[in-house]
């Protein structure tokens, strides 16, 4: 293969890492599958390309090692790197959940892999013992890389397998082994012992990171400004009190104020398009559907599922689909499909405390509204004075696209909307 003349093509149709794999074994980019994004090869495809090719070697050379080759294949499986969903070719090992030397059943959790947008397990593919690790946590691996292996065995391994195994290991230790352990360990409890109040250094997670770039992006990249104004929670909360029990009884989940600020939100945007539109290069999209992203906190950090065609779904199906995706988000079960191709979105602060915030947009959508704390305020109502519980919004926006008219207006049409929820109903 001339290299020189292909150079160009290989940085086209390549990654970076897969790209200097190819240079250094002169390889045929025409032989290989590409699986990244638009069918981009990356470093996993040019590995197993690799080790396919170095067993057609080694079948051709030996018929021994063939067969060697073969009962291997069939008794000893690798641990892949699955696809990890559209337009995302890397991810990081940030837990093993099992280690070399460990019995596993199928379609058991074995390690965590972190991408920009979720954690997911892969699920070992058939029984046996986790017979070698390759990859170490922290270590970034790509669609296809292999992770390590395990070796087929048709039972677990018995506690006083285990105990004997563990015992043997210690015995065949030299008396000055051990005690060179021993004075390593004592050495480091004096460290910690010293050093406890002093800093810790950790490394940003994948998805800390990737939070970090996209809340940038969107100060950088788009002219965001915030509005804001207050709502009168009272109607909102007299349905709720009169009909709380009559809906749970009936559909299993409890009526939250979020599928009110849903249905407010979207009948608000049907009438001013500009915010639940994008910019793509120089064309605004508008789109005639609604995906409402709903923020969710977890402990790593902030995730939008999408509430997919939110327009068409009731208020039970509403709050089923919250409840669900603040489980997902708990157990780190949310996939990439659960949190793509939203439109606009509703962050919640109010259920940690906050009384007023200027929320940040969710690149690459224009606008979304921030709900806060309800509080007791006095408020004029006609001639008098009354005490109503009230609860701020913001509205961040895109102004590149949305005129401070536009959104002003758009969100004193999601407060009438709160204050009246028969408007809602009526469409008005």
């Amino acid at each position: 293969m001339n290299i020189e003349a292909n150079m160009e093509d290989i940085l086209l149709r390549t990654m970076p890492s897969a790209a200097k794999l190819i240079r250094e074994n002169s390889l045929n980019i025409n032989e290989i599958i590409g699986t990244g994004k638009e069918g981009r090869i990356t470093k996993g495809d040019v590995l197993l390309y690799l080790k396919d090719k170095n067993l057609i070697v080694e079948n051709n050379l030996n018929r021994l090692e063939k067969k060697i080759s073969t009962d291997r294949k069939d008794n000893i499986m690798d641990i892949i790197v699955p696809t990890l969903g559209e337009s995302i070719v890397e991810a990081t090992v940030s837990k093993w959940l099992r280690k070399e030397g460990d019995y596993v059943e199928i379609d058991e959790p074995i390690v965590e892999l972190e991408t920009d947008k979720v954690t997911l397990e892969v699920p070992a593919s058939m029984e046996g013992l986790i017979e070698k690790i390759d990859i170490s946590e922290g270590e970034t691996v790509e669609v296809g890389q292999v992770l390590g292996s395990i070796k087929k065995a048709d039972k677990k391994p018995s506690p006083v397998e285990k105990k004997e195994t563990q015992t043997k290991e210690i015995s065949e230790k030299t008396p000055d082994e051990i005690k060179e352990v021993s004075i390593v360990n004592t050495n480091v409890s004096n460290k910690n012992n010293v050093n406890f109040k002093e800093e810790e250094r950790v490394p940003m997670s994948r998805l800390r990171k990737a939070i970090a770039k996209r809340l940038k992006d969107a100060q950088n990249n788009a002219a965001m400004l915030t509005t804001y104004n207050e709502v009168d929670m009272t109607e909102v909360m007299k349905i709720r009190t009169n009909f709380q029990p009559m809906f749970e009884k009936k559909h299993s989940v409890k009526l939250g104020f979020m599928s009110f600020f849903v249905k407010a939100v979207i009948e608000s945007l049907r009438e001013f398009p500009a915010v639940n539109a994008e910019i793509n290069n120089d064309e605004i999209v508008y789109k005639n559907y609604y995906n409402i992203g709903v923020a969710v906190g977890t402990t790593e950090g902030l995730v939008v599922p999408v509430l997919k065609n939110a327009e068409n779904m009731s208020f039970p199906e509403i709050e089923k689909n919250i409840v669900n995706f603040g489980s997902k988000a708990r157990d780190g079960s949310l996939t990439i499909s659960d949190m793509s191709d939203g439109t606009f979105t509703i962050s919640n602060g109010g259920i940690y405390g906050s009384l007023m915030s200027s929320p940040i947009l969710n690149p690459p959508q224009s606008g979304i509204l921030g709900m806060h704390k309800i509080q007791k305020r006095p408020v004029a109502i006609g001639d008098n004075i009354e005490l109503r519980p009230m609860m701020y919004l913001a509205l961040s926006y895109d102004h590149r696209i949305i005129d401070g008219r536009e959104a002003v207006s758009f969100l004193v049409r999601v407060k009438e909307n709160i204050e009246n929820p028969q408007r809602i109903l009526i469409g008005v």
